[in-house]
């Protein structure tokens, strides 16, 4: 059945059109939530992917080079789309205010997360805290935004009285490996002393080597989370 729109939706769209998630041009009028061009051009991640952390692989493997020689704190995640194919987007959603792509955003994540998210008995989401002060600067935090979205379509709770941000840490895409290691020590607090979850998915808009859910992971565990997993909305691709 074709959808019916009121004229208040119309005259809204006409006077401040859609604009594009992904490449912020203008949508045309009710043609979807992203742009024709970009519906060709941004795919979901598909294929090979590693089997621990879940980047895209060239080649048929089990794990990508990082997982074979790190060990990880978390069981397993995964993640929407590329991190070059949407790096523009992410960046404007970030630090650009752009709350409203969370919308789709979380949407994708949650599509992709629902199979997961039953095999894991997902009981809590767990967005990854930003400091207070960070959190005002950019009058939100994006990981919370996507938590929510993903929540309210997959019917898993997001929990942000969990874990807090302990120490304002520099941007981890300034960093090597070691020193993002070295950011995040203490960064992050337990808010609870008795969580009573077993198996919870930490949230995140984008996964580089892992340092980030790795500290969170490890202060979880504390906290007696038994299985961690995490969801990111973009990932790098793996060797």
């Amino acid at each position: 059945m074709k959808k019916k729109y009121r004229i208040s939706e119309i005259v809204l769209d006409l006077m401040f059109p859609p604009r594009c998630p992904l490449c912020d041009h203008v949508i045309e009028f009710r043609k979807g939530d992203i742009c024709g061009e970009c519906v060709k051009r941004v795919k979901p991640i598909s294929g090979s992917v590693c089997m621990k952390c879940g980047k895209p692989l060239e080649e048929e493997k089990e794990y990508c080079f990082d997982c074979k020689t790190k060990k990880h704190l978390y069981v397993q995640g995964i993640s929407a789309f590329e991190y070059r194919d949407i790096a523009a987007s992410i960046y404007r959603f970030k630090y650009g205010g752009r709350q409203e792509y969370a919308a789709f955003f979380g949407r994708c994540m949650a599509r992709k997360l629902e199979k997961k998210i039953k095999q894991w008995k997902a009981e809590a989401l767990v967005p990854v805290p930003v400091h207070p002060s960070r959190k005002r600067e950019r009058g939100y935090n994006q990981a919370e935004l996507l938590a929510k979205e993903i929540a309210v379509r997959t019917g898993v709770p997001m929990r942000c009285d969990i874990v807090a941000r302990s120490k304002k840490t520099m941007p981890q895409k300034s960093l090597d490996g070691v020193q993002r290691q070295n950011n995040l020590k203490k960064a992050f607090k337990i808010l609870k002393n008795d969580v009573k979850l077993n198996t919870i998915v930490i949230i995140d808009d984008i996964y580089t080597t892992g340092s980030t859910v790795d500290a969170m992971a490890a202060i979880l565990r504390t906290a007696g989370v038994k299985n961690i997993y995490y969801a990111a909305l973009a990932i790098g691709r793996g060797q």
